[in-house]
């Protein structure tokens, strides 16, 4: 009997795909680490706070470490084989067809939904200055300069994105430094009630109960979507094999600086219970500070981290598009590039059903956010999951000798991608319980059936699609 040999046919597939390699190392690193920053730190949190109090900044640190151990089986898969369009193309490899057709089409969702997202934050920051413009026509604006950026060239979208990600860390470390300066020195008007205690003076740390801030977690995890677009990058990066595990590891230093410092300095600045949903607790802290022109910096900031997050989001639409018609998954119209190598259709298509967020914008502009949040928040759960699962499904691959181990290997192996699965799994039974977050099941249930019936299409149409095994066996190579 022959024993299977390893292949090294995964891993040294060329991902070209007809993709221009136009992203430095200077800007994978920056899109890795504006990718941790967003508008659900930036705007999310306020009602968090509300609800979980100080221990917020613990649930943000727990979710952290869940979307470390993620990244790490995200990165040991991206060194085995970096591809454009990653997570739909190893459930695709790891599940079978219908997972990579599922994730490739969610994630798209997500991203779509997203873009609302930012679009309504965006809207929302403007209103600090020009209070008359009504929410839909800055979502407008807004949506159709960001398209104009993402048909030039992936080299102007990155570049577009290393600023915007260089203008949220550079004006969060010096919200650290500033709100440290009020702590340590007592000056501006949020001197003399600025203490470390508030962090649990005003009914504890835990003032709404523990049950309360577990709550928070599907709001919390929304704050984190776009870590995993350092995934997507893999077909247009210049050096992946360095590019790619530099970003990942930098991320628990990215979590512990941007999200649990920055909300430990703001949450001892001023008490938690000044905080309330639908304003950025950053220019409110600022605003309390009393520093001149503070809070319009921040909300110029926080405005930035809108507008990066709804760029990152054209940007990742397209590419997963097209990763779906490659497969034969989608119309093939999607699979073509302009002549600058960006897949226009794609995007073009994507941009057009973010548009419905600013209808949303102009019928219910209170809710919006609420609404388009719990939906990206649930497709991205979806797809962190299909990331765990196929990496531990790669893991018994390598265990049993058919596949090359990667380069970069996650700590724990396959324990930890079960550890980060449980979590996911028990935030989504958490959704259910939150009836403004509930919306996102029923909109989810639609789109699964939507799927299930364009499956069943597709393998009508074309019953090899549904011929691969979903382990990782095709790619054996048996000697």
């Amino acid at each position: 009997m022959t024993s299977p040999k390893v292949t090294d046919t995964a891993a040294t597939s060329a991902p070209e795909e007809g993709y221009e390699r136009g992203l430095g190392s200077r800007q994978v690193q920056m899109i890795a680490i504006g990718g941790a920053i967003g508008v659900g730190l930036f705007m999310g949190a306020g009602a968090n706070i509300a609800k979980a109090g100080p221990s917020i900044i613990l649930m943000y640190a727990l979710a952290g470490v869940v979307i470390f151990f993620i990244m790490r089986a995200l990165g040991e898969l991206l060194l085995y084989r970096p591809v454009s369009g990653s997570f739909a193309e190893y459930a695709r490899e790891f599940l079978g067809p219908f997972f990579g057709f599922v994730t490739g089409w969610t994630y798209w969702l997500m991203w779509v939904v997203t873009g609302m997202a930012e679009l309504t934050a965006a809207a929302i920051y403007i209103h600090f200055w020009f209070p008359e413009i009504p929410q839909w026509v800055s979502a407008l604006v807004f949506l159709v300069v960001l398209f104009g950026v993402n048909l030039i060239s992936v080299k102007i979208f990155g570049e577009v994105e290393f600023w915007f990600s260089m203008i949220k860390v550079t004006a969060i470390i010096g919200m650290i430094v500033i709100g440290l300066g009020v702590l340590t020195l007592g000056f501006s008007d949020a001197g003399d009630t600025a203490a470390v205690s508030n962090l649990w003076s005003h009914d504890g740390f835990f003032p709404n109960g523990i049950g309360s801030s577990l709550m928070t977690l599907q709001g919390v995890m929304f704050a984190y979507l776009a870590v995993e677009l350092v995934g997507v990058t893999a077909g247009e990066s210049e050096n992946p094999e360095k590019t790619l595990p530099k970003a990942i590891n930098t991320l628990p230093w990215r979590i512990i600086v941007f999200y649990v410092g920055a909300l430990l300095v703001i949450l001892s600045v001023v008490k938690w219970t000044e905080f309330s949903a639908g304003e950025s607790p950053f220019v409110h802290a600022f605003g309390k500070i009393g520093i001149p022109l503070a809070a319009g910096i921040v909300n110029f900031v926080v405005l930035t981290a809108a507008l990066s997050s709804c760029n990152s989001g054209m940007y990742s639409t397209g590419r997963m598009l097209r990763d779906l018609a490659a497969n034969s998954e989608a119309p093939q119209a999607f699979g073509k590039l302009n002549s600058r190598k960006t897949p226009a259709i794609g995007i073009t298509v994507s941009v057009a059903l973010m548009g419905i967020g600013v209808v949303l914008n102009y019928v219910v502009p209170e809710k919006a956010f609420l609404y388009v949040t719990s939906v990206a928040t649930a497709a991205g759960i979806w797809t962190w999951m299909m990331i765990l699962v196929s990496h531990i499904r790669y893991r018994a691959a390598v265990d049993a000798g058919r596949l090359r181990a990667s380069s970069f290997p996650a700590p724990g192996g396959a324990l930890f991608s079960w550890v980060a699965l449980l979590f996911l799994i028990g935030v989504t039974c958490m959704i259910a319980y939150d009836k403004d977050a509930r919306v996102c099941l029923y909109v989810a249930a639609g789109w699964a059936v939507a799927l299930g019936v364009g499956w069943a299409v597709l393998k009508s149409r074309n019953p090899q699609i549904a011929a691969r095994r979903g382990d990782g066996s095709e790619l054996e190579k048996v000697g």
